[in-house]
């Protein structure tokens, strides 16, 4: 097995950020590296029980391997995070205490340049998070219609020159199929404007992040696994959440505001007929962002921010 070496980011402050109980139930639904699981694991007793759930069976063989010594209940699960109260469920727990998600690409999967996810390591074209499923980088990038490139990427990678990439990458594959990642950022290249290109992070960046993201269906899964997690936390169970782009932050912060919301009757009604209660309450009102220290050591976490949610 490779070593899988992955800095956790705002380890301390996403756990503190879930209250844990030594009894408690929790579920890391970003196993990863496991950082975030071993600083849970550490404040369980033998009646706690965490489960961690990653669709990278690499991860799950490292994080097994890092966890053993620790006496709490551990169940450590290969699959999506959108699955999270079935699994629970199936594992004959009804409610948890707490709820992690650690959003975004591990190192070791940025790393290892035949995973595919990099723009600056030539591999196939791959950025399957879940190895064993079809779709892959190879099938956005040379099968879809130019149409749907143009979306996913003004959409899921804020990309300016979405239109322009999408043409220029389909008028590209009309003479052969762009098989790998380097080739695939030539032909990006190409279509941005050069003063655009001289300018700002990599041109690559933005439909790197459209592409991984249509790949593995991220906001969807994400935003599908925040309303089960709601549904699974018991009373003052806890939801912490970091993110690394504006997309995912902007969906949880959303969402978190909308399930504190409670009456939505008209301002002008004497008496709320409407019912409604708030689900959560927001502990964090603004994001919790790294620290200098924490940047200047791991330079993946400047764009992390942190939210946490409580259940009323």
């Amino acid at each position: 097995m490779k070593v899988f070496k992955h800095e956790t980011v705002l380890r301390e402050e996403a756990v503190h950020g879930l209250c844990i109980k030594s009894d408690g139930i929790y579920v890391d639904c970003t196993l990863g590296g496991g950082g975030h699981s071993q600083l849970i694991a550490e404040q369980l007793s033998p009646s706690g029980t965490l489960i961690g759930l990653d669709q990278d069976k690499q991860a799950l063989d490292h994080a097994k391997n890092k966890l053993k010594e620790h006496s709490c209940n551990l169940h450590l699960i290969n699959t999506n995070f959108r699955h999270v109260r079935e699994v629970v469920n199936e594992l004959g727990y009804e409610k948890v205490d707490g709820l992690l998600f650690d959003l975004g690409v591990s190192s070791p999967q940025l790393d290892q340049g035949e995973r595919g996810f990099s723009y600056h390591q030539e591999a196939p074209l791959d950025m399957r998070m879940n190895q064993s499923q079809e779709l892959s980088a190879f099938h956005v990038v040379n099968e879809w219609p130019e149409e749907e490139l143009s979306r996913i990427l003004f959409e899921y990678g804020e990309e300016k020159f979405s239109r322009r990439i999408a043409r220029e990458i389909v008028q590209t594959r009309k003479k052969a199929p762009i098989r790998t990642t380097l080739e695939l950022v030539d032909v990006i290249k190409r279509a941005i404007p050069a003063p655009a290109r001289r300018k700002g992070p990599h041109p690559a960046r933005r439909s790197f992040q459209a592409i991984r993201i249509a790949v593995n269906d991220e906001l969807n899964a994400f935003q599908e696994a925040l309303k089960e997690s709601v549904k699974l936390l018991r009373p003052e169970g806890r939801i912490s959440v970091i993110t690394f782009h504006s997309l995912e932050d902007r969906i949880c912060k959303q969402f978190f505001k909308e399930q504190s919301r409670g009456c939505i009757c008209p301002p002008d009604f004497p008496v709320c007929t409407c019912g409604r209660k708030p689900e959560l309450k927001m502990i964090t009102k603004k994001p919790v962002l790294p620290g200098p220290e924490e940047i200047e050591r791991n330079q993946r976490a400047r764009s992390a921010k942190l939210r946490v949610a409580e259940k009323i």
